[in-house]
């Protein structure tokens, strides 16, 4: 989310939720916004739909998925950019992407 530049994001330029279950440290896993807010325990999202409510309105983010919420912190690296879609490794299929203006 917010990414500085939307066509090379990574975890240094974007806000990035993660869902990754076998991330080599879990600390900002399934559930964290990396390297802003870690998440323990890590829930496990691997093998199944699931489903991130993530809000970013001024500085406070907040990342709900399955319906626990995760992270709820402020931080203000990012204060605009637009959103991308990424994956490390993997299948990973997306659907019911919705973004809603706050």
């Amino acid at each position: 989310m917010r990414c500085a530049d939307g066509k090379a994001p990574t975890d240094k330029t974007c806000y990035e939720a993660n869902i990754f279950d076998q991330r080599p440290d879990p600390t900002y896993g399934t559930g964290a916004i990396v390297h802003i807010a870690a998440v323990s325990p890590m829930p496990k999202a691997g093998g199944k739909w699931n489903t991130y409510d993530i809000t970013v309105k001024g500085t406070r983010l907040t990342v709900t998925l399955n319906g626990a919420k995760t992270v709820d912190v402020e931080d203000s690296k990012f204060s605009s950019g637009p959103i991308a879609l990424q994956y490390g490794a993997g299948a990973v299929k997306f659907r019911k992407v919705q973004i809603k203006p706050l």
